[in-house]
């Protein structure tokens, strides 16, 4: 995105005034802020949305961080680990054999373990996990930044989505089952909070937390906060996923961007 978008240029050009719609949606074609879920009865809102977050806040600002006394006593888990036989066998070696996939648009297609993870610089952030369904909870989350993993596999100028491919997590009769693949744009796989957390306040991830890592993106709900994951794949185009809507949620109706 160009650095010479300015809050005044944005105003000017009448995203947020007379322009309306029609100015939102030409701002965003103009600037490449088009979303994946941009068709059908809600796209003109979904573009709005997510064009009008990206021009005006094109620093990347940081979500709100928390002292150590504020960590919530309570950290509900939303959705059940898979019970797939290699999801087990991961479990029962302590993940010793999991690996992390990143490939697509990458100079350098890489897997890394979780002890690779470890070993790379870690960083820890206390933020708030917002959940709409309520689920909502302030922790320390530990881990790597995924921009350092990024920087590692060279990242190609024309990706523009990094897609996070879980394990299979079929529905079950009368349980909470999560099933779903995601996506983010460059800018939030690049900020500067965005990370594969390996750990919850000082400890390794509980498998109902998503263990052995989980996406943490703390300027999005909790639904864009993928678990289970061992493939990262870079894109240009989210037509090559599925129903190309950028997530399982999407695909279901919900909205892609779950930025807050």
């Amino acid at each position: 995105m160009s650095s010479l978008i300015t809050r005044r240029g944005l105003l000017t050009a009448g995203i947020a005034g007379a322009a309306g719609l029609s100015g939102a949606a030409y701002l965003a074609g103009r600037y490449g802020l088009i979303p994946p879920d941009s068709a059908g009865i809600y796209g003109v809102s979904e573009t709005l949305t997510y064009a009008s977050q990206r021009l005006l806040m094109s620093g990347l600002p940081l979500a709100r961080e928390f002292k150590r006394n504020q960590i919530s006593k309570a950290t509900p888990v939303n959705g059940v680990p898979p019970e797939e036989e290699i999801y087990k066998r991961w479990l029962s070696s302590g993940f010793a054999d999991w690996r992390l996939t990143v490939d697509g648009l990458v100079a350098r297609p890489m897997s890394f373990s979780l002890a690779d993870l470890k070993r790379l610089p870690s960083e820890s952030h206390i933020t708030l996990l917002a959940c709409e369904e309520g689920w909502s909870y302030i922790a320390e989350w530990t881990g790597v930044r995924l921009s350092t993993i990024l920087e590692m596999v060279g990242t190609r100028p024309d990706a523009r989505y990094a897609v996070f491919t879980p394990l299979p997590n079929r529905n079950r009769i009368g349980r909470v089952a999560r099933d779903l693949w995601d996506s983010h744009d460059m800018a939030d796989a690049l900020h500067p909070q965005t990370l594969l957390a390996y750990g919850m306040n000082g400890e390794d991830l509980s498998p109902g937390h998503g263990a052995p890592v989980r996406l943490r993106v703390a300027r999005h709900f909790g639904y864009k906060n993928t678990k289970f994951f061992s493939k990262i794949t870079l894109t240009d185009s989210m037509a090559k996923f599925g129903k190309g809507r950028g997530s399982r949620a999407a695909e279901g109706g919900n909205t892609w961007y779950g930025g807050i």
